[in-house]
């Protein structure tokens, strides 16, 4: 097939990114001809993967998600492509990867705690949301569309808000790269980890990872770490990711109690060490219709404890960790925390973490997508000689 792929921004980090960058990979491995329509790129995944880069007048993110969206219209007017797979905010493609979700859901759930007071004075963003609202209701009444949704959450919620029939959607949960998040990596690259982060071998290190703090719950993590300790001494928190309000998180964590207990690493460019320093895996978020690192800490040998309003808990079931409810504060998850930070529970979770994290590896999904991108391309071309 020849194909467009299409984001904003090609790049080797960011969850949208890193998945884009490994399915053009996996595409041009197997022989189709792979072209990522975007304005800006790292180097290519593989020699065969080829950019076309469309800029358009643009001031400020808004105007130049909008722009871009714009400029693949009229590249497509003039190009030929088999199927044209959509990553990001565009409306012109056959295919959309739903990845992020619905945008009003997210603006319900999870954006007023993201904000600053300043940012609530001056409208956190209206205009930006208001376009992104605006194209993804664009996208998804295209009666011709296909979208693809990685979670049962976020297939209902697109029926909910936009009707798009069963016909029209394709549910791939997302996968992960099994060989390089992996429990074997505990006794080389994670000795050495928790050595550097000085945690002793009774310690229990409970990982925070994910940029944008607020979103990913961090605030219900620090509440409900003093209730933690006070049944398990032992319990250390990791906290790993970029957020620009690091220091009022920090701040809050000290006026808990909890230095000395908990340590905070900022961004990182290896999660995979992170996870293999790590007992055990904490992501409260508020919205994520798939968080990749749900997989990731599986992968890695780890139990999860996680919202419900993360679309990769529905993945798991009561060997591999626990789901709790954002809502209810951070009561449910300190209790959760407990239990799971327990040396028995941990090492059998371990276990089944791992088996279940081989049943959703990267290659399968990006076959499943193959398959997918397949069928409708002969669809669509059976449609054009009638």
């Amino acid at each position: 097939m020849r194909l467009a792929l299409t984001h904003l921004r090609h790049a080797k980090t960011g969850g949208t990114e890193r998945y884009l960058d490994r399915l053009a990979a996996y595409l041009a491995a197997r022989g189709h001809g792979v072209t990522i329509l975007c304005r800006s790129h790292a180097a290519p995944p593989h020699p065969a993967v080829h950019f076309e880069v469309l800029h358009g007048l643009a001031l400020g993110g808004a105007w130049r998600t909008w722009s871009f969206a714009r400029a693949v219209e009229r590249h497509l007017t003039r190009a030929d492509y088999d199927l044209v797979f959509g990553l990001g905010r565009t409306w012109t493609q056959d295919v959309l990867r739903l990845g992020g979700g619905c945008q009003r859901t997210y603006l319900e759930l999870a954006h007023a705690a993201t904000l600053t007071q300043c940012e609530r004075w001056t409208g956190g963003g209206a205009w930006k949301h208001a376009l992104a609202l605006r194209i993804e209701e664009r996208a998804l009444t295209r009666s011709s569309a296909h979208v693809i949704v990685n979670s049962a959450m976020v297939r209902r919620d697109v029926q909910r808000r936009h009707g798009v029939p069963d016909e029209r959607l394709t549910t791939i949960h997302n996968g992960v790269d099994l060989a390089h998040f992996h429990p074997r990596l505990r006794a080389t690259v994670g000795k050495a980890k928790r050595a550097e982060l000085g945690l002793a071998a009774g310690e229990c290190a409970i990982l925070f990872l994910g940029s944008g703090y607020a979103r990913k719950g961090l605030d219900l993590v620090l509440e409900a770490f003093p209730l933690v300790l006070a049944a398990r001494p032992e319990a250390r928190l990791v906290v790993a990711g970029f957020d620009s309000a690091r220091a009022s998180f920090e701040a809050r964590a000290a006026e808990l109690g909890l230095a000395g207990r908990a340590r905070f690493l900022g961004g990182t460019l290896a999660p995979a060490e992170l996870y293999a320093a790590a007992d055990l895996y904490v992501l409260p978020t508020r919205y994520d219709p798939f968080a990749n690192s749900t997989l990731e800490a599986l992968a890695a040998g780890l139990p999860v404890v996680t919202s419900a309003t993360n679309g990769g808990a529905e993945l798991l079931g009561e060997a591999e960790g626990a789901v709790i409810d954002v809502s209810a504060g951070a009561g449910p998850l300190a209790e959760a925390l407990v239990r799971w930070s327990e040396r028995e529970r941990r090492h059998t979770g371990a276990q089944a973490a791992r088996a279940l994290a081989e049943r959703h590896g990267d290659e399968a999904k990006f076959a499943a997508t193959e398959a997918l991108l397949e069928r409708l391309a002969e669809r669509r071309a059976a449609g054009a000689t009638r």
